[in-house]
């Protein structure tokens, strides 16, 4: 499993670096490298925090995004997002780096960077109060599932979509992309549908998750939705 983690992560930085270099035309982008060894290290470090503390979680998150019993709808929103993700990614390379039309100040640049390890960070307390966070959606009956309810999951229903923003926000601030910026709030908007369409799904499967609908009233943040 382990040898799994590592591949995919090397799969990832090449594919991820191929888009991001490749759109900026130079591979003289220090903000790119940066980004990509930050996801990378703390990647593989919350891999094996994971394997030492729940290797079912582990599987879970390096399984294929097509498993027995995910939603039809959601197969069709994971491809949108990663064609979005991908095409995003080439913008803010030609953006920050190919035609320079955006300057963001240094002090901006390091926020994202802290913005991308708090998400990654805080992840972490995710998986260590919901063994059944996968990324995709589906009951999973095979593993016993059952409601979370404790930690980050006791404030808002969906703590890693609400710390995926910072991600998403981070992300082109360190980048030094604006129109990379301008793309957040649409991003933002589609991890709100599947939010909703999720919990339709847990909802209708989950025992328990209904009542925990009523006791805990926000999805992302508290006191705004």
């Amino acid at each position: 499993m382990i040898g799994r983690m590592i591949w995919l992560t090397v799969v990832w930085f090449a594919w991820m670096g191929a888009l991001l270099f490749g759109s900026a035309g130079t591979l003289a982008w220090v903000a790119a490298w940066l980004w990509l060894l930050e996801w990378a290290a703390c990647g593989i470090w919350i891999g094996m925090w994971l394997w030492r503390v729940d290797r079912g979680l582990l599987a879970e998150r390096l399984a294929p995004f097509a498993p027995r019993g995910q939603s039809r709808w959601d197969r069709v929103f994971m491809v949108a997002v990663t064609v979005a993700w991908c095409a995003w990614l080439c913008l803010m390379g030609i953006d920050a780096v190919r035609f320079g039309w955006s300057h963001v100040p240094l002090w901006l640049r390091v926020a994202g960077a802290v913005g991308v390890f708090l998400d990654i960070y805080f992840t972490r307390g995710v998986f260590a109060a919901n063994r059944y966070a996968s990324p995709v959606v589906a009951i999973q009956r095979e593993r016993g599932h059952t409601l979370s309810d404790t930690g980050p999951y006791a404030y808002v229903r969906h703590p890693m979509y609400a710390y995926a923003i910072l991600l998403l926000a981070g992300t082109p601030l360190m980048l030094g992309s604006w129109w990379g910026l301008a793309c957040v709030p649409l991003m933002v908007a589609g991890i709100g549908w599947r939010a909703v369409k999720e919990e339709r799904t847990l909802v209708d499967g989950l025992p328990g998750y209904r009542e925990y609908v009523q006791r805990v009233r926000y999805r992302f943040v508290p006191g705004i939705w």
